[in-house]
């Protein structure tokens, strides 16, 4: 990246492991400036031209092989070391979410667009870890593909980018595929993580209901959808709670709900709903999916109505893999020291697009605390302030964790 105070550091003699965390101090002033650069110049979506432009400034002159991807604006660098070795792929999201920015921050975002969830320092953290890992070049056991990708706030830019060939970028497919996501709400400096499910998948169920609609004083000479929407809503919730394994839940809540009517004396003719569901599993979705269309369809049929559903998948449970997961935790565990990595004992509900990767590849997401000084605050909130002295430490673990895995071989 361009530097704002001085040329990078000079790598020392040896091995790498364990000698990234000084040298990412020595970038700290280069990593706070990119990641407030970053964030002021927000934008949402899979077209981030801006955001691109200074991604290629900073990769420039690194020796990287860049390519721009061909219907979004991601970029990919290809960090090939001078040693022999596998692939390792670490990735870093782009967008923002289009919310006005409420902190007050000097650099705030102005666009109506804001960085709500870290991916300004996602950025920055990336890039700190392409200076580090160029800086030994030389001794690097292997290639990195460092990917920066737009879209992973619901548009699936992973996905599109796994069609543009990301993971073949290097010639060959990665062994490992690394992500670090900030947490706002989480004490500073704490790694969290866990094996297997760490985040959940994101689905949708879109339901028309037809009644006849009518005159709203005579309701026993039209069929009115009204009620028996609120039948299929409390069907749901019972779904989920006795149809499914307590085991193995899925929340599934219902977000959208209008109706054609504009007028106070007239019924409705339709009932426009939307469900939201997550799911820790395949097995689970695939019930879901399969069941509980039928159901409601059976209610909306018992009521004298009819049922239209759309099932729209989007993004798969992200899923650690269970030995990768065990490695990243000894990284961690020599890093900070096991008091400040977290194991967590259940997987978070929210979703993420790296879970296309690791679908491919095996991996491991990670999350670092971020809180500010003044307390937690919530991820996608106007008010969300994330602390970017964590950058350093994204950075030489996001290293850290491609040097080893390469070192395994």
């Amino acid at each position: 990246m361009t530097s704002h105070s001085g040329t990078p550091p000079t790598p020392t003699a040896g091995a790498a492991v364990g000698a990234f965390a000084t040298e990412a101090e020595a970038l700290r002033a280069d990593l706070v400036a990119v990641r407030r650069e970053l964030h002021a110049a927000v934008e949402i979506g899979l077209e981030l031209p801006r955001t691109q432009e200074i991604l290629l400034r900073e990769l420039d002159g690194l020796g990287l092989e860049i390519t721009c991807g061909a219907s979004l604006s991601s970029v990919t660098a290809v960090l090939r070391g001078g040693r022999p070795g596998p692939v390792v792929l670490l990735r870093g999201d782009m967008d923002g979410l289009p919310i006005a920015e409420a902190t007050g921050l000097p650099f705030a975002a102005t666009s109506g667009a804001m960085h709500a969830c870290g991916h300004d320092l996602h950025m920055a953290g990336v890039l700190g870890a392409v200076r580090l890992l160029a800086a030994r070049r030389e001794e690097l056991p292997g290639t990195v593909v460092f990917m920066f990708q737009p879209g992973e706030e619901g548009q699936a830019g992973g996905r599109v980018m796994i069609e543009e060939g990301v993971l073949d970028a290097a010639g060959e497919r990665p062994v490992a595929a690394y992500a670090i996501h900030v947490d706002s709400a989480t004490p500073r400096g704490q790694l969290v993580t866990r094996e297997g499910a760490m985040m959940a998948s994101a689905s949708a169920l879109r339901m028309t209901l037809h009644g006849t609609g009518g005159h709203a004083a005579f309701p026993q000479l039209g069929i009115d959808p009204v009620p028996v929407a609120a039948q299929l809503i409390l069907a749901v919730q019972t779904f989920a709670a006795r149809r499914l394994p307590a085991t193995d839940q899925a929340v599934i809540s219902i977000t959208r709900l209008s109706s054609d009517s504009e007028a106070s004396n007239v019924l409705a003719a339709a009932v426009h709903l939307e469900a939201n569901i997550r799911t820790l599993s395949m097995a689970t979705l695939d019930t879901v999916r399969g069941e509980l269309p039928t159901m409601l369809a059976g209610i909306a049929e018992a009521n004298g109505c009819r049922l239209e559903t759309e099932f729209i998948a989007s993004y798969p449970v992200t899923y650690n893999d269970p030995p990768e997961t065990r490695e990243v935790l000894s990284v961690l565990d020599d890093l900070v020291g096991s008091e400040r990595v977290t194991r967590l004992a259940a997987p978070s509900m929210a979703s993420e697009d790296f879970s296309y990767v690791l679908q491919e590849v095996p991996g491991a997401l990670v999350f670092v605390g971020a809180a500010p000084d003044g307390g937690p605050m919530p991820l996608h909130s106007e008010h969300a302030v994330f602390d970017d002295e964590v950058l350093p430490l994204q950075a030489t673990v996001l290293a850290e964790l491609a040097w080893r895995r390469l070192a395994r071989g």
